[in-house]
């Protein structure tokens, strides 16, 4: 390992070490009664991990979540690649993303409770809706701002238009791609969490909004931590799978 690396993990475990202790010592003081400290929000976390409830709410989450997240990466990067090849598909298509991404999106739920009631598949729909426009975008872009000169460079070797896109386009656009499935993914799993809290109590929205009401609020920060750090899981997960496809350069280091 580098030293530019051991110098950004050093920052990393830093940055992670001053939230901790901040929260601590927040709720030490306290700044709020509904507000718990660190250590009480990782004993209350154990308790529910021992007793089950935890691991239980996660695999009602993940659920829907899962589902959400592979239907909007296929779909996300297909209409992202269609968009960024085709300016007629980019005219179409593009200004409804674009609504999509500014737009309130949660005050849909109830509309979408309407139409598909309150089981999986609304869920699975809440997610899509929150990630599918990120995925999207980030798609676009990557494609439509490929450097002109690696196009020129295809062109000028005879590439077809499928050997352009497979072997030039695609590699270039990666990074980006990727960032917008990690920007997705964490909009995706506000959606799984929303869709809980909005639609039917179940998973880790039930743990919170149970555990708020009878004012247990070191277990309910400890569901909202458990999905946190779920989400920064996936996105690990999604950096390493980059990094194994698409970055030879940084898996050398």
């Amino acid at each position: 390992m580098s030293r530019f690396d051991y110098r950004s993990t050093a920052l990393r475990v830093a940055s992670v070490g001053i939230v901790l202790a901040a929260w601590e010592y927040a709720g030490r003081v306290p700044v709020s009664i509904a507000f718990p400290s660190l250590s009480d929000t990782v004993q209350s976390a154990a308790q529910m991990v021992s007793d089950g409830s935890l691991i239980r709410a996660l695999g009602i989450t993940i659920v829907p979540l899962v589902i959400g997240i592979a239907l909007s990466t296929v779909v996300g990067v297909l209409l992202g690649l269609a968009t960024g090849l085709s300016r007629r598909t980019e005219w179409l298509g593009i200004p409804l993303f674009l609504v999509l991404q500014a737009a309130p999106l949660a005050a849909l739920i109830p509309m979408l409770v309407l139409a598909y009631g309150v089981g999986l598949a609304s869920k699975v729909l809440v997610v899509c809706i929150m990630a599918v426009p990120v995925i999207v975008l980030n798609s676009y872009k990557a494609v439509r701002y490929t450097p002109v000169s690696l196009l020129e460079m295809g062109r000028s070797f005879l590439g077809s238009r499928r050997q352009v896109i497979f072997k030039i386009i695609l590699p270039a656009a990666s990074p980006v791609i990727f960032a917008g499935l990690r920007l997705g993914t964490a909009a995706g799993f506000v959606g799984a969490v929303l869709a809980e809290l909005l639609i039917s109590p179940t998973g880790i929205g039930d743990l919170i909004t149970y555990h708020q009401s009878v004012a247990e609020y070191p277990q309910m920060y400890a569901a909202i931590a458990s999905v946190i750090l779920l989400s920064a899981v996936f996105l690990e997960i999604l950096d390493r799978v980059e990094v194994k496809l698409f970055r030879p350069e940084r898996r050398a280091i």
